[in-house]
């Protein structure tokens, strides 16, 4: 559309919108015009029906129907969680999912629940899933889908029995296994017990009295089943490797229990590696007599005495230099040859250059020991990024080294025990040190004596670390029980290809982070989780695990728990069958291993517990983007190891909760925010005030989960105000359909008035949308149509227009009861478009609809409900070519009370003038369709311009492209708009500039007294 509009005015004022009693005052125009930028001028305005609304004078005043309702405008202070807390009684929020799972209907949806961890608080990230998942849920079930959702909890694991311990002191050495498991089942009881009350009070439906937990007894034997059927299909083994170590917790580690600290400080070392034996290919470049060394780089000094050879890249050039300053021979990548030079303060000249291939089959001596032999071996993961080109190779102490020795049968010998201290083995200059503190510095004053260190020097770099300790780990070889994942991935790669993914960003970062990860360490050396049903022999490096005592400890599990592999004797533990077999009672061979499993193989294997059939998979994962390396890849290793399925059809991953400058929440920075004190306010309740479950809910759903997820007091206020002017969009709803019986009383959608058909119109849109946005679980998208919709649509354009029409005709007329047909279908859908979202206030919407005798629950009635006959194209431009005319108008009189100008409509004959001559009949009315869109006094239509025009009158001028059938009918008209003060005095009834006196009524508001 191209605009015209003269006189322009004082350019476009700020809005002000002011919330009275009824909602805010509304805009002079419709925002959110289809696919065209109109420029409008934006301008506050007054009417009639609004100054009406708030006069509480007047003889006339009980003639008006105003709205009533007892919907409160605003919850004050504890008014809002306590009328939540009465909103669950009433509804039966306790009952609903029961209720649910009773009906009979085709679909059923499952969200599988990942177990949030017993150990502490509820949480804001609690807050964040749990809400989540509860609009998810509700959203399926109002659409007609019975709901699965069995919400869990992971019980066992280290970071609980570090906390007993340290809560402990000094009396946990003395503690038994059994003891250290009791006191660490009644921690987790009780923040089992905390998270679930909050969980509860948040709104989430769940039976909350049938949940899972991984340490009770049913759950660990489907788990032990799992495990049996990974180890029979040579999925699970036992062996020797390194494997992340944590000296401080004395257990092994999984890549997901890990984080990496950026800031650590580590010891480099340049050390020298005299050359022994070159190759055939290499003796004719070197001159025999000077003696060489290679140069290899290391942050890990402490691993220097578990050297076992030194790695190479074949396809990389590498040289053969003369130190300057002490005219030693070296060699090192070519690459790396000047900025080693700068690293260790001298230069080098380059004798000669050779491929890497060139090294095969030599050998050097190891820098502490001389006559011990370190092969040259090649290897693809030497890089040149950092270091000279030459890898320190120590099989026992990292991967790609372990990797090496397997191929080159090389010893894998560790010189560190559990606590990270070196052993006897390593000398009696290292026996006893921590491999990380004292042991380092030993080892690098060893290389000094032995004249190989080249230099030392500190480097900050990333470095795992325990991620419940907050401590450095090592890479130590140890005994212990792996997944071999290397036969899953190929096959869980592709079952991955077939899930949907919520963002598809997500699918490709789990998918790296599985091909990163050489191996599953699932044994741990501590005693508070699931034992490895494994028993080994006394004196000979042998197990005894089969069918027949697994499915014994599998019985024994089932009705007494894991407990029993602490408590009963050995020989109760196997069947009578297998215990002749092995010595018998008394001269047992085997005892019970020590280790018990990953509590991620926990985890892991929920979905064998909860979903219901063997094959079934959940529609739906919901959690943290840490769980694309911890949960969701244990329950997808151990479901496609067992079943070759994915457990899940659809992967929902969200962010983390950060402050509001999106920094860490931390109790150091003191910005961590309680989702307790967010719902029922601090200890000041003037700076935080109680703002309920609701408020909690919008601001999940209206945050963009996908990325990271901030929450601060200022985000909380702002959601609290999105909720109010919601508030008072729902009490204008209901207050005006008060008297309206919509069985009775409704107009058939043809016979409505215009514009309550264009708000039909667009009603049906806004549920499309909001349904589509709830199926893609953008629940963002939800809010924000919402907003749009409630603010722009409703309070500013809609309501503004008809509150005369509300107020001020008979109660039954049919132009009245038109508007109340709008307002209670447009009640209906927003009530029911928010509700997964809102439950507490949809709940409360519906306790007050007047026209329900026995309120039902919102949950209880199904999803949006429209019409395919409210869908009119058409009517679009109807209104939007009136609205360009009421723009132009309400343009011209900025801050001007509309009802007190009188409004001439000329266009030339032709489509828009028989488009505009629907909403007004006859040439001039005060009461016509059109005139109630203009909000004057009376609005004339012409299909030429009068004759005459008096002095004082504005002229405005536009243009309107009509564009219908789908460009099939297009044309352009002129239009022009002549506005004038009005003739007529104020009606004492209505407030309308439209009576003849200011003492009598105008004829409306005198044929509606009159007829009272």
């Amino acid at each position: 559309m191209r605009w015209e509009l003269r006189p322009r005015g004082p350019g476009p004022a700020a809005l002000a919108v002011a919330w009275n009693l009824w909602g805010p005052l509304r805009l002079p125009c419709r925002p959110g015009w289809r696919g065209m930028t109109r420029g409008l001028l934006v301008r506050p305005i007054t009417g009639a029906s609004n100054q009406l609304q708030n006069s509480s004078s007047g003889r006339y005043r009980d003639t008006v129907l105003l709205p009533q309702t007892t919907f409160p405008m605003k919850l004050l202070g504890r008014q809002q969680p306590d009328t939540e807390l009465e909103i669950q009684q009433k509804c039966g929020f306790s009952e609903l999912y029961s209720w649910q799972r009773e009906r009979k209907v085709k679909t059923e949806f499952c969200l599988h629940d990942g177990p949030p961890y017993a150990n502490g608080d509820p949480h804001v990230g609690h807050a964040l899933n749990k809400i989540l998942k509860d609009i998810a849920n509700r959203y399926h079930m109002m659409r007609g889908s019975k709901i699965h959702y069995v919400p869990g909890w992971d019980c066992h694991g280290l970071p609980i029995e570090i906390k007993v311990l340290s809560e402990l002191g000094g009396k946990a050495q003395n503690l038994s296994a059994v003891e250290i498991r009791e006191k660490a089942r009644s921690f987790a009881k009780a923040a089992i017990e905390k998270q679930r009350s909050a969980f509860i009070r948040w709104g989430v439906m769940a039976d909350w009295n049938n949940c899972y937990y991984t340490f009770d007894g049913k759950y660990e034997a489907k788990q032990l089943r799992i495990f049996y059927q990974m180890y029979d299909k040579g999925l699970i083994y036992r062996s020797y490797k390194p494997v992340f170590w944590s000296p401080s917790s004395r257990t092994a580690l999984a890549e997901a229990e890990l984080e990496y600290n950026p800031e650590h400080v580590s010891r480099s070392i340049y050390v020298k590696f005299p050359f022994l034996k070159p190759s055939p290919k290499l003796a004719s470049l070197i001159d025999g007599s000077s003696p060489i060394s290679f140069i290899v780089w290391t942050t890990q000094p402490w691993t220097i005495p578990a050297n076992q050879a030194v790695c190479y890249m074949p396809d990389a050039k590498y040289a053969v230099v003369k130190c300057s300053g002490s005219g030693d021979l070296y060699i090192l990548a070519a690459d790396k040859v000047t900025s080693v030079a700068s690293t260790l303060k001298t230069s080098f000249e380059v004798i000669s250059t050779f491929s890497g291939a060139d090294l095969e089959n030599g050998t050097c001596a190891h820098p502490l020991m001389p006559d011990k032999v370190s092969p040259l071996l090649p290897a693809n993961h030497v890089t040149m990024t950092k270091g000279t080109g030459l890898v320190h190779t120590a099989p026992a102490h990292g991967m790609e080294d372990y990797s090496i020795a397997s191929q080159h049968n090389l010893p894998t010998d560790c010189l560190v025990d559990e606590d990270g201290v070196f052993t006897a083995v390593a000398g009696p200059d290292l026996h006893n040190k921590a491999v990380l503190e004292e042991g380092t510095d030993v080892v690098i004053k060893m290389l000094q004596a032995a004249k190989t260190l080249l230099k030392e020097e500190k480097v900050v770099h990333s470095y795992p670390y325990d991620w419940r300790t907050k401590k450095p780990v090592v890479i130590r070889a140890s005994k212990q029980w792996f997944v071999n994942i290397t036969d899953l991935k190929a096959t869980a790669k592709d079952l991955l290809k077939k899930v949907n993914f919520i963002p598809g960003s997500a699918l490709n970062a789990m998918v790296e982070m599985m091909d990163r990860r050489p191996y599953w360490c699932i044994s741990r050396q501590r005693v508070w989780g699931v034992p490895i049903p494994v028993f080994h022999h006394k004196t000979k490096d042998e197990f005894l695990i089969n069918s027949q005592t697994i499915e014994h400890i599998i019985k024994l599990v089932e009705q007494h728990g894991s407990d029993i592999w602490w408590t009963l004797p050995p020989e109760q533990l196997l069947p009578k069958e297998v215990l002749s077999q092995v010595g018998g009672p008394d001269a047992l061979e085997y005892v019970p291993g020590q280790d018990i499993l990953d509590i991620w193989f926990d985890s892991g294997t929920s979905w064998s517990y909860v979903l219901p059939g063997t094959d079934q998979r959940a529609d739906l994962y919901l959690e943290g983007k840490d769980q694309l390396g911890g949960w969701f890849q244990s329950s997808l290793l151990t479901s496609v190891a067992a079943r070759k399925k994915a457990p899940f059809k659809t992967v929902v991953v969200h962010g983390f909760t950060l402050g509001e400058k999106g920094e860490k929440m931390s109790k150091s920075l003191g910005n961590v925010i309680d989702p307790d004190v967010v719902i029922n306010g601090g200890e000041d309740q003037s700076t935080e005030p109680p703002y309920g479950a609701d408020v909690l809910r919008w601001w999940v759903a209206e945050s963009n989960v996908f990325t990271e997820v901030t929450i601060s007091p200022s985000v909380l206020h702002a959601a609290r105000d999105d909720i109010s002017k919601l508030r008072n969009t729902l009490r204008f709803l209901l207050g005006n359909v008060a008297g309206f019986n919509p069985e009775t009383d409704s107009i058939p959608v043809n016979d409505m008035y215009v514009i309550d058909q264009y708000m039909l119109h667009l009603l049906q849109d806004l549920a499309n949308k909001i349904t589509d946005s709830y199926k893609q679980y953008d629940f963002g998208k939800v809010v924000r149509l919402l907003r749009a919709f409630y603010t722009r649509e409703l309070s500013n354009f809609y309501f503004s227009i008809i509150k005369d029409r509300l107020y001020c005709e008979n109660a039954s007329d049919p132009k009245r009861r038109s508007c109340q047909t709008a307002l209670a279908e447009i009640l209906d859908v927003i009530a029911r478009s928010f509700a997964p979202i809102l439950p507490h206030l949809a709940e409360e919407v519906f306790q007050h609809m007047p026209y329900s005798k026995e309120p039902k629950s919102v949950f209880r009635t199904g999803w949006i409900n429209t019409s395919s006959i409210w869908k009119k194209p058409g009517l679009e431009e109807a209104v939007e070519s009136a609205c360009a005319m009421r723009d132009a108008f309400l343009g011209s009189i900025p801050g001007k009370n509309a009802a007190e100008y009188q409004v001439t409509i000329v266009i030339e004959p032709g489509l828009l003038f028989e488009i505009i001559e629907m909403l007004q009949a006859e040439e001039t009315s005060s009461t016509s369709q059109l005139n109630e869109l203009m909000m004057a006094s009376q609005t004339t239509l012409l299909p030429q311009e009068p004759l005459e025009i008096a002095a004082g009158v504005t002229e405005l001028k536009g243009t309107f492209l009509i564009n219908l059938e789908g460009g099939d009918i297009r044309e352009e008209s002129s239009y022009k708009v002549l506005v004038a003060p009005t003739t007529k005095e104020k009606c004492p009834r209505c407030w309308k500039y439209t009576a003849e006196s200011s003492d009598t009524l105008c004829p409306r508001c005198a044929e509606v007294v009159g007829g009272k």
